[in-house]
């Protein structure tokens, strides 16, 4: 299982605590804010996770809302969406938690308990 997210923040913190507690083992954890993946990356996880592309940007982060992209994302192409989230980890809401088949974006423990629970 692989984890993109960010050591100080609690939801990412309560993800990795949730994954541990059900034995999912955890083979990559990714600084978001350092390396956020690649617009590449990002298009592969938008498409595994089934989500329309504005549950990937963290809309309540202070960068979401310095940038004004509530105004800004509905003229953009999904291209500059994905571009955009590459070029700053901040935008990205966390923590994104893939199998390489399945993909979880932010923390919902119902949601968790649906797509990663064994059994």
């Amino acid at each position: 299982m692989k984890v993109y997210g960010y050591d100080k923040c609690g939801t990412c913190r309560s993800t990795v605590k949730w994954l541990k507690a059900h034995d999912i083992e955890i083979t990559e954890q990714v600084p978001l804010f350092e390396t956020p993946p690649s617009a590449i990356e990002l298009a592969e996880l938008l498409k595994r996770s089934g989500l329309e592309i504005k549950k990937f940007f963290n809309t309540s982060g202070e960068v979401y809302k310095e940038m004004n992209l509530k105004d800004k994302l509905p003229g953009m192409s999904q291209e500059q969406m994905l571009e955009l989230l590459a070029s700053n980890g901040r935008l990205i809401k966390r923590p994104i938690v893939t199998d390489g088949h399945k993909v979880t974006v932010g923390f919902k423990e119902e949601a968790f308990k649906d797509v990663w629970a064994k059994g």
